[in-house]
């Protein structure tokens, strides 16, 4: 009798609960997420491993195909989850100088999101199903005539320069990180940086008015 009670003891130790599996299925998922961003971050889309995604998330290479469809299912989890970040900060209703301060915090609260992004702008990759496009659009150009229209962008700036120079300029913790320390005498990846510099950024966007 005892036996049998140990072995439906230990019968439900190898049976986790459904919501343990949820949980660990999630921390799973979560783990390599993060491993991914770093590899990407570091290395590209392309140079990437599938093999030290899964070292760095300490867990079997097989469990990225599962969760994710593999590297480039990966790739476009870590980009939908920025996007719906971004929704947080970067709605249109907003004055365009508040959003342009919200990609300066973004930048530096997410530096490997940015690396991996700048990354991925030097290795000159053009948007694909595999890899969706995360700049500016012309949903964004829209938008910026659209503020032109009501006066609060210089209608004699065109529109996809300053876009492209303001996505510049918001990156440039990532993109320059020494020039910012010899400049400001701050950390890039300061909490102090990203308020003073989006800041800074919202009042150079407020004199682009008509």
């Amino acid at each position: 009798m005892a036996d049998i009670v140990r072995s439906s003891e230990a019968s439900r130790r190898r049976s986790p609960a459904p919501h343990e599996r949820r949980r660990d299925a999630e921390r799973t998922r979560q783990a390599l997420l993060d491993a991914a961003l770093t590899e990407f971050a570091a290395k590209g889309r392309a140079g990437a491993r599938v093999s030290e995604i899964a070292e760095r998330a300490g867990v079997n290479k097989q469990l990225i195909s599962y969760y994710f469809g593999g590297k480039d299912g990966l790739y476009r989890a870590l980009v939908e989850g920025w996007q719906r970040h971004e929704e947080e900060f970067a709605s249109r209703d907003l004055p365009f100088g508040e959003i342009v301060a919200g990609y300066v915090r973004s930048s530096v609260e997410h530096r490997e999101m940015s690396r991996l992004f700048v990354r991925e702008c030097l290795d000159d990759i053009a948007p694909s199903e595999q890899a969706p496009a995360v700049g500016p659009g012309d949903a964004d150009i829209t938008d910026v005539r659209r503020r032109q229209e009501r006066g609060e962008i210089a209608a004699d700036l065109d529109p996809a320069f300053l876009l492209l120079a303001l996505q510049g300029a918001a990156s440039a913790g990532v993109t320059f990180p020494a020039d910012v320390r010899t400049l400001t005498g701050l950390d890039p990846a300061s909490p102090e940086f990203a308020d003073r510099y989006a800041e800074q950024l919202r009042r150079v966007v407020a004199h682009l008015a008509a």
